[in-house]
């Protein structure tokens, strides 16, 4: 007989979203040897402002995409939007690796590449222009964008920390 709790995970699976950005193949020389494993990033989103990116490593592909978003599913984050945009522009920046992300009119569409295009659309963005500088190793451009992502703040939030409305700004 299945349990509720079995039900909710199983909501929660459907609405969620995710991405395979990347997947490397590692090796380890050892003595008999070379240990061939594989790496996977994968970012996981609801397009509602929820996204979150995971990291796996296992033997076979399959298993390392599972442990990365079971990953990415743990780190999920809430992120401003304004409409179908970003409230601001924001830099965000991750080792060598730094993606500037704008705010477009509506219309536009996604302007970014491969990695960032992926965390952006499954975090519900529908309009922004994004430039990559520095590492184009996914990893550190997915990383930077959830830095720039995480550092969005609304009006509202703004209005509450200085304690004004939002007319005062």
């Amino acid at each position: 007989m299945a349990r509720r709790d079995d039900f909710k995970r199983n909501e929660e699976k459907d609405e969620l979203e995710r991405k395979l950005v990347a997947v490397n193949r590692v090796t380890k020389v050892v003595k008999g040897g070379r240990n061939m494993r594989f790496s996977a990033l994968v970012v996981v989103g609801d397009k509602k402002g929820k996204v979150g990116i995971g990291t796996g490593k296992a033997n076979e592909v399959p298993e390392a995409i599972e442990k990365a978003v079971s990953s990415a599913k743990k780190h999920m984050v809430q992120i401003a939007l304004s409409g179908t945009t970003i409230p601001h522009e924001t830099h965000g920046t991750f080792g060598k690796g730094h993606v500037l992300m704008r705010p477009a009119p509506e219309g536009t569409g996604v302007i970014a590449g491969g990695s960032v295009r992926a965390v952006v659309e499954l975090a519900g963005i529908k309009d922004i222009t994004t430039k990559s500088f520095g590492s184009s190793n996914p990893a550190n451009c997915v990383k930077a964008v959830m830095e720039g992502l995480k550092s969005l703040k609304s009006a509202e939030q703004i209005a509450a920390l200085r304690g004004k409305t939002v007319e005062e700004l």
